[in-house]
């Protein structure tokens, strides 16, 4: 559960980063936006698999074969999963049902609450008290903030 949390958390990071960058580039193209989140994904799930098998062959000092290859692809699958909430959003401003920039902000507000159910998680499993969880959660929080501040300053100027 771990490993897929921690994907979890560095997957809504990473479509947070090409949401400010995407409606940078592309202010009125939801559908361009969501095709630079799925595209940026799938590179840095397939990053990930990559880099884990090789240092997982070094490791054991043994190839790895397709099995053990297919489990670390699973694993990390769960960078790939965290952008579906944000492409979500941004479909419905690829169909017109919302603007651009609505959608935008919606799928920003989704990755928000994703990293904060992410931090809540986070602490029943490791059973923090209150202090803990509003710690982690505020954590998982500062990241994604950080990323809308970016955001705002970006497309300000």
């Amino acid at each position: 559960m771990g490993v897929r949390l921690g994907g979890f958390v560095y997957g809504t990071i990473v479509v947070l980063s090409v949401l400010v960058a995407g409606v940078r580039a592309y202010p009125d193209s939801a559908g361009k936006i969501a095709a630079l989140v799925v595209a940026t994904s799938l590179v840095f799930w397939a990053a990930h698999v990559y880099a884990h098998g090789i240092s997982q062959s070094i490791a054991d000092d043994d190839r790895l074969g397709l099995s053990e290859l297919r489990d670390i692809a699973r694993h990390e699958g769960s960078i790939v999963e965290a952008a579906v909430p944000p492409l979500v959003a941004l479909c419905f401003g690829w169909l017109g049902v919302v603007s651009t920039q609505t959608a935008v902000w919606i799928a920003f507000g989704l990755g928000l609450f994703v990293l904060f159910v992410e931090g809540v998680v986070v602490a029943r499993v490791e059973r923090f008290g209150a202090l803990g969880t509003v710690a982690i959660v505020a954590a998982n929080l500062a990241l994604g903030l950080a990323l809308v501040g970016l955001k705002l300053v970006l497309n300000h100027h």
